[in-house]
């Protein structure tokens, strides 16, 4: 897929015109039960350091770049994956270069390992501290 933008090569992201605006990927944010308690989690994992935080939400980005946000929702109920009870709206991949190590790892943050793993030599299924999936992979 070409990364060039035909409306303006010069500058990716730019607005074609006055009246089209400009878009940039800024974060996906996560609902759960405690911000400050996923926020650590994440931060832990990928070295991101907290860049705003109130009671309610709570952001880690490094320097201007995409970060991951966390925002408290009254009543969370998290995802009982892989039973489509409760679905899951989205999951983050992780790349990691050994999965034994990194899926232990992660463990000790406060991950857990669900029962039922799709393809556990490509990848592995883990649950963050809120409940939402998260996948482990080599391939990436």
């Amino acid at each position: 897929m070409s990364t060039e933008n035909p409306k303006n090569a010069e500058t990716p992201g730019a607005p074609a015109g006055p009246e089209s605006p400009a878009f940039r990927y800024a974060a996906v944010t996560f609902d759960c039960p405690d911000p400050a308690e996923l926020a650590r989690f994440y931060a832990e994992v990928l070295d991101l350091p907290v860049a705003f935080e109130s009671d309610d939400f709570v952001f880690l980005a490094r320097g201007g770049a995409p970060g991951l946000g966390f925002s408290r929702v009254a009543g969370y109920r998290p995802p009982t994956w892989p039973d489509p009870a409760v679905e899951k709206r989205a999951h983050l991949e992780l790349g990691v270069n050994d999965l034994d190590k990194a899926e232990a790892h992660l463990i000790t943050l406060g991950a857990t390992k669900p029962a039922h793993q799709p393809s556990p030599d490509r990848w592995r299924v883990l649950l963050d501290p809120s409940g939402h999936p998260f996948c482990i992979t080599t391939l990436v």
